[in-house]
């Protein structure tokens, strides 16, 4: 009679052939014997009824029932991987340098007063920390954790969410009262703007109506830079109008310096996200530092 145990080891074996592409490498990888290897997929293939792999001489290939399996197979496998590694990685000591980064204000009103408690509570990590506001490549530059304010999209990389923001329209009080204020986006084409160098359209700002109908429109830029806190200082001085993540201009909104305008046709909420490379690569020193990202913003 087969157990579970028995079921996985089968999917083991299955997908690491699959990956090595013939029984003899998938016998070494897993430190067995080819003809071990070729009884466990001949009695998994019994098992389900169906042929997963066509075998000749030189190769194997998957059977469309095989894709399909395989496909299922590999996500239960690397599960189950995790899951041992997770708790082992529970007892280790996180360690080693750990490569981080995150959009220059973010970095500046957060992480500033947050990395030095983590190294406090983990003097056995070292960091390399890049306040950025470009859209590093977390695998080619090797990070191993990168802060993005964004609408996440589809990504190879595992992202868990720590905060949210918004972004905000604003202006200083002296600009509203010299160039007045504008009541619908539409206005913004007869006023200065400033706007930031990393958007794919700088000057294209969408906007949202009451009744959920996009409103885009193209501003007249009189000032475009590449990160929040020259735009806000840009804007402090009166130069023109703005938008940025709330969290970049809290000290200027409670003191009026800045005043938030089209607030009715602002998006919903924008996430702060933490992203590092797939969780198979995922070391101990990563993971703590994402859990701590995630338990200090929770609060």
């Amino acid at each position: 009679m087969s157990t579970n145990k028995d079921h996985l080891d089968g999917m083991t074996v299955f997908v690491r052939v699959v990956e090595k592409g013939n029984f003899t490498l998938a016998a070494s990888f897993l430190n067995h014997s080819t003809s071990y290897i070729s009884k466990e997929i001949s009695r998994l293939e019994s098992r389900l009824g169906v042929r997963l792999l066509n075998r000749s001489t030189r190769k194997i290939s998957l059977t469309d029932s095989g894709r399909t399996y395989y496909e299922y197979c590999r996500q239960i496998v690397a599960d189950a991987e995790e899951a041992e590694r997770s708790i082992s990685s529970q007892h280790e000591i996180p360690h080693g340098v750990l490569k981080i980064s995150a959009p220059i204000s973010f970095g500046h009103v957060y992480l500033a007063d947050l990395l030095p408690k983590f190294l406090k509570a983990y003097p056995d990590v070292q960091m390399e920390v890049n306040f950025d506001d470009r859209l590093v490549d977390v695998i080619a530059e090797g990070y191993d954790v990168v802060v993005r304010v964004t609408n996440l999209k589809d990504t190879s990389l595992i992202s868990r969410k720590i905060m949210s923001s918004r972004i905000i329209t604003l202006a200083s009080p002296e600009y509203l009262s010299r160039k007045g204020c504008p009541a619908h986006p539409r206005d913004l084409v007869e006023h200065d703007c400033i706007s930031y160098a990393y958007l794919q359209r700088p000057a294209y700002w969408d906007y949202m109506s009451a009744s959920g109908e996009p409103v885009g429109v193209t501003v007249k830029l009189q000032v475009i830079c590449n990160n929040d806190e020259l735009q806000r200082s840009m804007a402090v001085a009166g130069v023109g109008i703005t938008r940025i993540p709330s969290f970049c201009c809290q000290g200027e909104l409670s003191t009026g310096a800045l005043v938030p305008i089209l607030k009715e046709y602002e998006f919903s909420d924008l996430g702060v996200y933490a992203i590092y490379p797939h969780r198979r690569n995922l070391s101990t020193k990563v993971r703590v530092f994402v859990d701590f990202l995630v338990e200090h913003f929770s609060r």
